[in-house]
């Protein structure tokens, strides 16, 4: 299965087979959150898109080391060049020390992770942690003559860099198109060329986050990081680069350009991105105004929320659509996901208890297990898997209905090959889904003990004033020979 799989490589816009650099063990590094605010929608997504790759290398059997860094230092307002840094401007408007606004939104971004069920990373370092490295990797490129010095600021030379190593190859933008692009800002007069990015910048006297560097006390740039960190610790070649579409451009091509003129080689063999998360076909992002954050999601506690969604529901939503695709938010869509995880988590309830039979009909294991792995493996197409888990639930139901069986060695094979794409792979946690959540199944089993008792009592009174109630609820009862079982309205 691991030599089949393919992958959408951003650097050449097609689909390739995955060959890692060293067999049995793939290098993965991941643009991680920077620290100045609460996650939202849009930061989940890229972390449950590459949390499902993660997953899947690891099942296929790959040794994964997996960075997924922390900005918090150096990412200005506007990404420009000037201006305020991010944090900063978060520690003196709450007056807070920088770390203390560091920590406290790391802290909340780890438990938003955990209630998505997103795996950790192997390492995750912090810009702030890599000053030196930073510096020696600044005095690489200066040293290799692609980058110059100015009042205490060093600027990485585009125009001479694109004389000798071809520009714009990511995200197919050329000197023509940096031109348009870069805005005339404030500082900019200091620069050779508009659209020479900082590398290190030189601090004011109020700047609160600085460092003594060969060319005064400043700050690094906020593309050099990546550089950095992945080749500190994947190596100077590595496999994978993910991260957000919308940071192809400048981010990711800066860290090119920056990586090949200190090292004299690109670093990166596969770059991969997931796409952007919509309100009404706009992205949805703190400097657009319309970020929902991911407790605001769990509490339902924001004006175009209608109710509190679970994070199981979220991570549903998200994987509901391939990662390459645009996702537009909207209740109905997040309350489809809700109704669609339950379906899924009672058809698993229904698996677990079917009584298997002398022969299996209208059912392949190996079928099913082959259409899961080539959807996988086609770029990672969740949602082939969970309609493949969906068809699933409905053979569930047939067995259950009595219009089809299963042997107890199918039935054995059939749940765990559920298990491992439902739970392992795809990282849907039956315990966190929307209802589940709310009502533990345990529960519902003292509710229908109670119903059944009652029955026996003949007081079917009270028997149907349960079934009654709990329909309103939107449970739906369903009786038969084996006893009494329950499942979420669709």
């Amino acid at each position: 299965m691991a030599d089949s799989l393919r992958i959408y490589n951003t650097l050449t816009r097609k689909k390739e087979v995955f060959e890692p650099l060293h067999p049995g063990h793939v290098g993965l590094y991941v643009c991680g959150p920077t620290v100045y605010g609460d996650a939202h929608l849009g930061h989940a997504r890229p972390a449950i898109s590459f949390d499902v790759l993660y997953r899947y290398l690891t099942h296929l059997g790959y040794k994964v080391r997996y960075v997924r860094n922390i900005t918090d230092v150096g990412h200005l307002e506007q990404d420009a060049d000037e201006g305020e840094d991010k944090v900063a401007r978060k520690a003196r408007l709450e007056k807070m020390e920088p770390m203390e606004v560091v920590q406290y939104y790391m802290n909340r971004y780890h438990e938003n992770m955990r209630q998505l069920n997103v795996l950790p990373p192997s390492i995750e370092p912090m810009a702030s942690g890599h000053i030196i490295e930073q510096q020696q990797m600044v005095n690489r490129i200066l040293q290799n003559g692609y980058a110059y010095e100015k009042n205490g600021s060093v600027y990485f030379d585009l125009k001479k860099y694109s004389e000798t190593f071809p520009y714009g190859k990511l995200s197919g933008r050329v000197m023509d198109d940096l031109m348009t692009y870069t805005r005339e800002l404030e500082g900019q007069e200091e620069k050779k060329h508009p659209f020479d990015f900082a590398l290190w910048k030189k601090a004011g006297p109020a700047h609160l986050m600085k460092w003594p560097s060969p060319w005064g006390e400043g700050f690094p740039g906020w593309h050099l990081e990546c550089s950095v960190m992945s080749t500190r610790y994947l190596g100077e070649t590595f496999d994978i680069h993910g991260g957000g579409m919308d940071l192809v451009f400048p981010h990711h091509e800066c860290e090119i350009a920056q990586s090949t003129a200190a090292l004299g080689k690109s670093s990166v063999r596969y770059w991969m991105h997931n796409n952007m998360v919509t309100l009404n076909g706009q992205k949805m992002g703190k400097s657009l105004g319309n970020a929902v954050s991911l407790e605001e999601f769990f509490s339902g506690n924001h004006s175009l929320i209608e109710k509190a969604y679970s994070p199981m529901t979220i991570r549903f939503f998200i994987l509901q659509a391939h990662y390459r695709s645009t996702v537009d938010f909207s209740n109905p869509a997040l309350q489809a996901a809700e109704k669609g995880l339950e379906r899924l988590f009672n058809g698993m309830r229904t698996l677990e208890k079917l009584k298997p039979a002398a022969q299996t009909t209208g059912w392949s294991n190996s079928e099913f297990r082959d259409a899961c792995y080539a959807a996988m493996n086609d770029d990672l197409q969740t949602p082939l898997v969970i309609s493949q888990l969906f068809e699933a639930v409905r053979y569930a139901h047939s067995v259950q209905a009595g219009t089809e069986s299963i042997t107890a060695f199918d039935l054995e094979e059939l749940m765990r090959l559920f298990k491992t794409f439902a739970i392992e792979i795809l990282g849907l946690h039956p315990e966190e889904s929307g209802f589940s959540s709310r009502l533990p199944a345990a529960l519902m089993d003292l509710i229908i003990r109670l119903r059944s008792e009652a029955r026996k009592r003949k007081d079917f009174t009270t028997a149907d004033e349960i079934r009654n109630e709990l329909e309103k609820l939107g449970i739906i009862l369903k009786d038969s020979k084996e006893g009494t079982e329950w499942e979420m309205k669709e």
